[in-house]
């Protein structure tokens, strides 16, 4: 294979909404770029992209995919992305290396949420974007309908490039609006080309003009020939296009039907032809926002971990773009993150999960590096400290949490094993062993993600699990101030056992106990002040009401007795207990609950519906403000942590999936009567069983 050069590269990402046909254009643009000698379908198992076994088994993608081709002498460096909510994290990934995005549109479903989303991504990336209006072998798509959604939600910068010919309900072909020609595709996707057929002009005319218009906003002295009526040459609207392309000025919508090679060849041309390089063109920034050169060839070199795959037989996989520079395998890197020197062996192109060695990757390039043990994912590597750490992915927070369980005994060991290696490839999950339950929490972006987890470890580590409700750390206080006396007396030959405490109980405004002693006389001896508040503290690991930790104690040791020979501080440590049980039962005792500080994130029109529904969740809401993102606004609540286990799910619904939200504890508060008398009452059964 001929040397690749920088200007060669097309890094190009596909987003869009689940089920709208990323990953079946990925196998079109492998198929007819020969990539690969046979068409993959997803029904079947056998794309390219979707390898991983919990793609094949549910047929979507999970993860983000690598490949690339080679069209008209330009390497294609293909990211295929999921499109549901759950795998976000992946989407990150792919556009934080990307030059470019195209957004695939269900050309009967029109504009998704997962259409929004990946405009977002791919504008907070600063990348150019483009569309691709799939599905047009069905007769119920309409591109009509489907371009006036895409250009009054996205604006003027979306403009047509190719139309679908339609005759009645069928789709017989489809019109290039820059060469006016059609193609009309057979059953095995090769096309032929023709002048446009009468009674298709007004429709070109419609879409031709828009197209006209976007071309003249890319520049002032197209935008005066526009206005004086003036003809745009073709050279003008190609050279136009391509520079509109890459500043982002223009927005192109192609159509076709990948699933039937429909105006994928279109595409790949525009793609090679028009589509942004790994040039200065590009700005990169570092940890601290400062731009960085990455257009340097000739540079020290540097590359940046998009990704990591934990495979459990190829080892550790580390998916890295070329920054600056070219990457050989002779070369010794050193990890800015960890400060440890890599030494590159073998390196590699991925096509799915096929890979080809190669010796070296020129700067822009995309590449797998295996078993690099000291790196991980957003870890810049140089072979010079004169470059500064590349900026790191933002991944979103994972709040919604579950706790696993083990099928066999003994297997906690293997599942917090299985889960740090998921936590090497997946920075969207959280693991955390909860002392207070005893259960072992994993949190993920929602429930198809955490089945995935589960699933996961099934199959890559031999460990099955259940998913649980995660238990609420509940806490048990005190209102009323009483005095109790606790008396530990056991006499069964040579030496007995005495301790004998009366103490005064309150509440107090400290987290945990807070002892004084006010004995006057002797009547308890100084060395034994130490049991007794020992002995309160194990006490209160348990409290009155639930058997729930104790907070918020004042305990004062003012009277009570002792024996000279009988007396222990295991016998005043008893004693203590003794009183703690029994006065506390006399003092009001009262059930506390984890409360949070609830931030929504929501579309203007939505806030209603999420302010409806946070009185039936116990919340009380602090207000409404504005938000970063356009049309969006910020909803401020506290809510208690027992009301929020189903709220990624419910906000989803609530939202169709426009939403997202942050969850932060703040402090502990009573738990009202009648939800305390339940919580009790569970908590009393489960310590019966």
């Amino acid at each position: 294979m001929a040397k690749i050069v920088t200007s060669q590269i097309r890094n190009i990402a596909l987003l869009g909404h689940g089920s709208s046909g990323k990953t079946t254009l990925a196998e079109s643009m492998l198929y007819l770029t020969k990539a690969t000698d046979r068409f993959g379908k997803i029904a079947d198992g056998n794309t390219v992209c979707d390898y991983d076994a919990e793609e094949t088994k549910r047929g979507f993608s999970v993860q983000l995919a690598a490949a690339n081709c080679m069209w008209k002498d330009v390497k294609i460096n293909i990211l295929d992305t999921p499109g549901f909510l759950d795998f976000q994290g992946e989407v990150l990934e792919g556009v934080r290396v990307a030059d470019a995005a195209i957004i695939m549109v269900d050309g009967k479903s029109g504009i998704e949420v997962g259409t929004e989303l990946a405009w977002e991504y791919a504008s907070d990336a600063k990348i150019p974007k483009a569309f691709f209006v799939n599905k047009f072998d069905d007769p119920e798509c309409r591109f009509n309908r489907v371009f006036t959604q895409l250009h009054e939600t996205f604006g003027v910068s979306v403009c047509p490039l190719m139309i679908p010919m339609v005759d009645g309900d069928k789709v017989v072909g489809f019109i290039n609006l820059i060469d006016l020609k059609t193609y009309v595709y057979d059953k095995t996707g090769a096309h032929t080309e023709a002048p446009i057929p009468d009674g298709y002009q007004d429709v070109v005319t419609k879409f031709r003009d828009m197209l006209t218009e976007a071309i003249a906003g890319t520049s002032d002295e197209l935008m005066e020939k526009y206005f004086a009526g003036e003809e745009i040459t073709y050279e003008e609207s190609v050279n136009a296009i391509h520079e509109g392309i890459i500043h982002g000025q223009i927005a192109p919508v192609f159509c076709g039907a990948a699933a039937n090679n429909w105006g994928v060849e279109t595409l790949l041309d525009v793609i090679a032809d028009s589509f942004p390089r790994h040039t200065a063109k590009k700005v990169e920034k570092d940890t601290e926002g400062k731009d960085i050169a990455i257009d340097k060839e000739g540079a020290d070199t540097a590359i940046f971990v998009f990704k990591t795959i934990a495979d459990p037989f190829v080892g550790k996989m580390s998916f890295f773009k070329v920054m600056t520079g070219t990457l050989n395998n002779s070369m010794t890197l050193k990890n800015l993150t960890t400060g440890a020197q890599e030494k590159i062996a073998r390196i590699y192109t991925m096509v799915g999960k096929k890979q080809t060695e190669v010796d070296e990757l020129a700067c822009g390039d995309i590449g797998m590096l295996a078993k690099l043990s000291n790196t991980n994912t957003c870890d810049t590597l140089v072979s010079s400290d004169a470059i500064p750490a590349y900026r790191k992915i933002a991944f979103p927070e994972p709040f919604m949490t579950m706790a696993v369980a083990p099928r066999a005994k003994g297997d906690e060991d293997k599942i917090s094993g299985g889960i740090a290696r998921l936590l090497e490839e997946d920075y969207t999950i959280n693991y955390e062993n909860d002392a207070d339950t005893k259960q072992m929490l994993v949190s993920g972006m929602g429930d198809m993600h955490l089945d995935v987890i589960v699933s996961r470890l099934k199959s890559r580590f031999n460990v099955t699990v259940d998913l649980k409700p995660q238990k609420i750390s509940y806490r048990e206080s005190i209102r009323k101030t009483v005095q109790q006396e606790g008396k530990h007396k056991k006499q069964s030959g040579g030496h007995g056992q005495y301790g004998h405490v009366r103490i005064t109980f309150s509440p107090s405004e400290e987290e945990g106990l807070t002892f004084t002693e006010s004995v006057v006389g002797g009547a308890v001896p100084k060395n034994f002040f130490p049991a007794v508040e020992k002995g309160l503290q194990e006490a209160m690991r348990k409290g009155v009401l639930a058997g729930y930790p104790m907070v918020g104690l004042k305990a004062d040791l003012y009277d009570g007795s002792y024996h000279e020979v009988d007396s222990s501080e295991m016998a005043f440590k008893i004693a203590a207990s003794l009183a703690y049980k029994e006065g506390l039962a006399k003092a009001d005792p009262v059930l506390l609950e984890p409360v949070g500080e609830l931030k929504v994130i929501v579309p203007e029109a939505l806030v209603g519906d999420v302010m409806g529904d946070l009185p039936k969740r116990r919340g009380r809401v602090l207000g409404i403000g504005s938000s970063d993102l356009p049309g969006y606004q910020t909803v401020d609540a506290e809510v208690p942590k027992a009301e929020m286990q189903d709220y990624t799910i419910a906000l989803r619904a609530m939202t169709q999936g426009k939403g997202r939200y942050s969850f932060r504890f703040v402090r502990y508060e009573q738990v009202p009567a009648a939800v305390a008398e339940k919580v009790i009452a569970a908590a009393k059964l489960e310590e019966e069983e």
